[in-house]
């Protein structure tokens, strides 16, 4: 996974946390998925990292974010949709996700997913140290 996407990349950028381990995972997936390579990805826990001016670290490290393929910065569920629309397996659910009131309640679920977060950080961390020993 690359740590930086040029700023003239006309791919669906997406910034994510490197540090975390939910996160990359998350993003390992979406990318071994892109077979047509219609994503670049960016960890923003790099120091070295590319992000839009409108973007601080601090956010992107708090909530999903893409840039998509025609330069708009979404966030939260519209960036999750614009991922599923550009990889093979989630394509129908970003279909589904653009359906009247679906996007609403996938942000409302979003949210609640990051007061859980933390824990579940956790959780899956230690789980994936358990499976390594």
């Amino acid at each position: 996974m690359t740590a930086d996407a040029p700023a003239d990349d006309d791919r669906t950028i997406l910034y994510y946390d490197g540090a975390c381990p939910l996160c990359r995972a998350e993003v390992a997936h979406y990318a071994n998925l892109d077979t047509g390579g219609n994503l670049s990805l960016v960890d923003v826990s790099q120091s070295d990292a590319a992000l839009p001016e409108s973007l601080e670290v601090a956010d992107a490290k708090a909530r999903f974010h893409v840039r998509s393929a025609e330069g708009d910065l979404l966030s939260g569920a519209p960036a999750f949709a614009e991922v599923w629309r550009q990889v093979p397996g989630w394509r129908l659910a970003g279909r589904v996700a653009q359906w009247p009131g679906v996007m609403a309640l996938l942000e409302l679920a979003y949210r609640g997913f990051l007061r859980l977060r933390p824990g579940i950080v956790r959780v899956f961390a230690a789980t994936r140290r358990k499976r390594k020993l």
